[in-house]
């Protein structure tokens, strides 16, 4: 109630205005160009229709928040922002920019086996940029379909859904592209030139977007093709960490008067490293005279990544394999765990034997969260990745039976939709399903328990996961045994120095639902900057990886785990960080203890416990 209370007393403006400066990513110093940006009626009043709970039309006013987001976007991006309609502004743009938008697509579906209805919006904006004599730079679409449930109203009639928070974060999602993209056209490789010189501003634009090789560059033949290749990581530090989304963006321009029928862009490196790209030659397809086309190198840096410091090298070439362009180079940078305990980190050989298509797993960890006054979990996201690779190399879990959720793509509609969407429609009577949770919870003084998802909020129930949603999701479940595994700290919601909290309510689970919880009561689960997990993970992977067969029959079973942390955890966490922690094993009245015998790995080599 008290959370309700307090989502009641914000009101859906200050929810926006809370989240609208903090979701937008942090991509480094801001471009040194004065931008201006041209909003067209098309976007600044872009509306659609939807029916209400009440089947009553609304209109939803989609284009002043968007405007809004993309104005804050392009201030965070450029040195300096000329806004529409401000024509009386002294200085002079280097860059325009041009923004007019697709109509947006806007739907909800009514939906009662759930108390929230399924939505979708889809919002598309071309940006057009243009240097400051008026010659087009490059013209990139902007393109976001975002999914999420809906919740009522908490009004008498229950008619109108909460959109707000939902339409701000698909156009801060949007906006994130915006940034992206502009910094991979714009960013000079010379300073800016003074304001007003638009020849000179023509000149250093143009070989910016489309002709300036970067250091490293090795010589090649006149053409009329031109390229940059752009490293782009997640979190825009441009180390790349275990885990991390990696992506090679080139952009390839035709600088000519004729027509290129055919090229490729080629990428080369370290096997190691260029085996994580699903694939490293990409065709253009044909490049009118003036046109562009934008390619990408996807891959995802493995746990063992075989090398620390490397180059790609990325090419261009014609249709008959001649150079079209001077090759270029991007060294990388891989944050390594080479001082991570090698008994959990280096993952041992895959088990020989049958895939499990019946087993299921969604594992989500988070290191950070888009509030900053919520202080994540340094190595959640880490534990989250490790625990999905230990049941797909040691459990036989088929790689599409696993959901892997991290940082930003652990958003509550992500969440959501592998829980109430893909879990139902794929679980059996024969399915084991593991739900494992590394993060932050938060109790309500009357001991309601939430998880706190990505773009959680202490100060907004709507942007917090209720344990009893998530209790009752797994209870529906028509699995044989559900394990749900949270490993995390306990923080107390709306507490006074005088206030009573009341303790977590983890108990309650329906169906066949056993809950292994890292810490018991407020207290913290621990993190060790030496084995770089949570401590409660670190031995929950001990005893997937073996220590917990007591019997050495090679199985490694639930009761075997749970037995073996709660045998090994207090004690660990006295002797090395001189605290309690004491996990809590929580079954539903339906757990049998045949259940409590299922294989969850099947190490090839059994250690002996220390």
């Amino acid at each position: 109630m008290v959370l309700i209370q307090l989502l009641g007393f914000s009101g859906c403006d200050t929810i926006k205005s809370r989240f609208s400066r903090q979701a937008l990513p942090d991509l480094g110093p801001p471009i040194p160009l004065t931008a201006q940006i041209d909003v067209d009626p098309s976007l600044s009043k872009a509306r659609t229709e939807y029916l209400d709970n009440c089947s009553r039309i609304h209109l939803l006013a989609v284009g002043p928040t968007l405007e809004d987001t993309l104005i804050q976007a392009a201030h965070q991006t450029f040195r300096s922002v000329i806004l529409p309609g401000n024509s009386g502004a002294e200085a002079r743009p280097d860059v325009t920019i041009r923004m007019r938008m697709l109509d947006p697509r806007f739907k909800i579906q009514t939906d009662a086996l759930y108390d929230r209805a399924p939505a979708e919006l889809s919002l598309d904006v071309v940006a057009e940029f243009f240097d400051a004599s008026g010659v087009p730079l490059g013209e990139r679409p902007l393109q976001i379909t975002r999914k999420e449930r809906l919740q009522l109203e908490l009004t008498q009639q229950r008619c109108d859904y909460v959109i707000d928070p939902f339409l701000q974060d698909t156009s801060t999602l949007l906006a994130s592209q915006f940034m992206q993209e502009s910094r991979v056209l714009l960013t000079p490789g010379t300073q800016p030139p003074a304001a007003g010189n638009s020849s000179a501003s023509t000149e250093t634009l143009s070989k910016a977007a489309v002709a300036s090789p970067p250091a490293g560059a090795t010589s090649a033949p006149r053409s009329s093709l031109s390229f940059k290749a752009t490293l782009l990581d997640e979190n825009g530090n441009l180390i790349l960490e275990i885990g991390e989304r990696l992506r090679v963006r080139v952009d390839v321009v035709n600088t000519g008067a004729q027509p290129v029928q055919d090229s490729t862009v080629r990428l080369t490196g370290p096997q190691p490293l260029l085996g994580q790209f699903p694939a490293t030659t990409l065709a253009t397809g044909p490049l009118a005279p003036g046109g562009s086309k934008s390619l990408e190198f996807i891959a995802t840096i493995p746990q063992s990544p075989g090398v620390q410091q490397a180059d790609l090298q990325v090419a261009l070439v014609t249709g008959s394999g001649q150079p079209a362009a001077p090759s270029q180079t991007l060294p990388i940078s891989i944050q390594t765990t080479a001082a991570l305990s090698e008994d959990v980190d280096h993952m041992p050989a895959a088990t020989v034997g049958e895939q499990r298509p019946n087993d299921y797993l969604v594992a989500i960890g988070l290191s950070s969260y888009r509030e900053r006054g919520i202080v994540g979990r340094k190595y959640a996201s880490l534990d989250a990745e490790t625990v999905a690779a230990y049941f797909q190399t040691l459990g036989g879990f088929p790689q599409n039976n696993v959901r892997l959720l991290r940082d930003w793509g652990a958003l509550r509609p992500d969440i959501e939709e592998a829980l109430l969407d893909w879990l139902p429609v794929k679980a059996t009577k024969d399915s084991l399903v593991v739900v494992y949770f590394a993060g932050q919870a938060v109790v309500s003084p009357s001991g309601d328990t939430f998880l706190i998802p990505y773009d959680g909020s202490l100060g907004s129930p709507t942007r917090l996961y209720p344990l009893k949603e998530l209790e009752a999701a797994l209870g529906r479940l028509k699995a044989k045994q559900v394990l749900f595994i949270f490993d995390g700290t306990v923080l107390k919601n709306g507490a006074t120095g005088r206030t009573k909290m009341a303790p977590p309510k983890w108990a309650g689970a329906s169906g066949s639902v056993l809950q292994i919880i890292a810490t018991t009561g407020f207290g913290k689960s621990l993190e060790s900057d030496t084995l770089h997990h949570g401590l409660f993970t670190y031995y929950f992977l001990r005893g997937l990886r073996g220590e917990a067969d007591v019997n050495r029959n090679g199985e490694v079973t639930i009761s075997e785990v749970t037995t073996y942390i709660t045998h090994k955890l207090p004690t660990a966490a006295r002797n090395t960080f001189k605290q309690e922690q004491q996990p809590q094993i929580l079954s539903a009245a339906s757990t049998t203890g045949e259940n409590l015998d299922l294989v969850l790995t099947k190490p090839p080599i059994i250690p002996s416990a220390d």
